[in-house]
């Protein structure tokens, strides 16, 4: 059983920066790739950060790239989401996702298990 726990989410102001972070259960982090989502009211949920189950490839779309970095810490079975520059339309709940190796990390449909989100707020 994949268990996702995110935690960090806030209220910044525009240009602020903010660390969240997904707990995982087991050795989540060391078997799957994980992935960073947001979800903002009346848009879709979207893809900000991905890395693979190795650690090695990373993926992040032109809205955060530059901004927004994606990391594991294994001893603590633990994902961040490091968001530097932040903008009002960052905006959203942030979910923590687990995909199967294998699978693209670039693509929704590849991650089975989910946190809760955590709230984010830039305002401006």
């Amino acid at each position: 059983q994949v268990q996702l726990v995110e935690s960090g989410g806030g209220l910044v102001q525009a240009g602020d920066s903010l660390r969240l972070s997904c707990t995982t259960s087991g050795r989540t982090v060391n078997t799957y790739s994980m992935g960073w989502f947001r979800h903002a009211p009346g848009k879709e949920r979207d893809l900000v950060a991905a890395i693979k189950w190795s650690g090695v490839n990373t993926y992040y779309p032109d809205s955060v790239k530059g901004r927004f970095t994606i990391s594991k810490e294994y001893a603590k079975n633990t994902v961040y989401l490091q968001m530097n520059s932040l903008k009002p339309e960052d905006t959203a709940v942030y979910y923590c996702a687990a995909a199967v190796p294998g699978l693209p990390i670039t693509e929704n449909r590849s991650y089975s298990y989910w946190g809760q989100g955590t709230q984010v707020t830039v305002s401006s």
